[in-house]
C-alpha cells in the first residue's frame, strides 16, 4: 500500500502538471484558490501538514475535484501470468 507522503507527492505533481497545462503561474492559482501563494508551493511539493482544505482549493482553483481511489492489487491469476512471462 502506498504511504501517504507518496500519495500526497503523487497529487502535488498531479495539480502542478494541470497548471501547467492550463499555462497559469502560481499566483494566479492562489488568487483563485484565495490562499497564500506559498500555500499553493507547498501544494505541489506535497508537503505534510497542508490542509485537505488546500488541496481541495487548488484543485477547484484549476476546474478539477479530488477524488477517492481505491487500490487495486493484481488477482492471483495476473500473478501468476507475471511469474510465466518472466519463466518463474
Amino acid at each position: 500500500m502506498p504511504d501517504i507522503d507518496s500519495n500526497l507527492l503523487k497529487l502535488g505533481r498531479a495539480l502542478r502538471q494541470m497548471r501547467e497545462n492550463r499555462g497559469l503561474t502560481q499566483t494566479e492559482v492562489a488568487r483563485r484558490a484565495g490562499i497564500p501563494r506559498l500555500k499553493v508551493i507547498h501544494v505541489e511539493t506535497g508537503r505534510t501538514g497542508v490542509s485537505a482544505k488546500a488541496y481541495v482549493r487548488v484543485a477547484a482553483a484549476l476546474g478539477g475535484e479530488l477524488q477517492v481511489k481505491p487500490v487495486t492489487r493484481p488477482t492471483l491469476d495476473e500473478i501468476g501470468a507475471l511469474l510465466a512471462d518472466e519463466g518463474l
